[in-house]
């Protein structure tokens, strides 16, 4: 007797996934109805629950895939760019960038966005949030561990406590931009934080 195979999925899930969290990141877990989900991914309600679950466990999947891929734009440009002068500034660009001029609604990093509103009031998603801060953190701070190695910056520069410095820089620029701040305003005083960043005298 001929063994019996499961049906295909009809829908990609890796972009099904993407597709939710842009909605989660536009207008949060709460605004976020199952309508809106389901019109994104392009499946319908029992196709949802049959891959992801529900709502809940499909918005914690969605932070998890944001928080451990290379989704954030900044981070890749900080970690890409050669020149370290040169990764800090392309990584504050990149914040603005996302922050002020994308026409989807989904502005600035998710994790500040979206799910720092949520992290009290949705179960498991400030264990997840906890641990992209702290992982963001390792990240920046061991592209610095990476120049003081080549001899690019001093050896008793503070690498974590410079990677922290960026990310908070990071939350106030998404800050800004959502209070309605335009990107040229935002961008006046880019060289001067660069050199907060990378002076070694603070």
């Amino acid at each position: 007797m001929k063994k019996k195979t499961g049906r295909p999925l009809s829908f990609e899930r890796d972009k099904a996934l993407l597709a939710a969290m842009h909605v989660f990141w536009a207008k949060g877990y709460d605004g976020a109805s199952m309508k809106d989900l389901t019109e994104a991914m392009g499946i319908n309600s029992p196709s949802l629950y049959a891959s992801f679950g529900d709502k809940h466990k499909l918005y914690l999947e969605s932070i998890d895939c944001y928080a451990t891929n290379d989704a954030c734009a900044p981070l890749v440009a900080f970690e890409t760019e050669p020149d370290i002068t040169q990764a800090v500034r392309s990584f504050m660009e990149a914040v603005i960038d996302y922050s002020t001029e994308n026409s989807s609604g989904a502005r600035g990093c998710f994790l500040s966005s979206s799910v720092s509103t949520s992290a009290g009031e949705v179960e498991g998603a400030q264990e997840l949030l906890y641990r992209a801060v702290i992982d963001t953190d390792a990240r920046l701070a061991r592209r610095f561990e990476l120049e003081k190695a080549r001899g690019a910056l001093p050896d008793d520069f503070p690498s974590m406590e410079r990677a922290r410095l960026m990310f908070d820089l990071r939350q106030g620029h998404v800050f800004r931009a959502r209070a309605g701040l335009e990107r040229d305003t935002m961008t006046a005083d880019i060289e001067y934080r660069v050199k907060m960043v990378l002076s070694n005298s603070l």
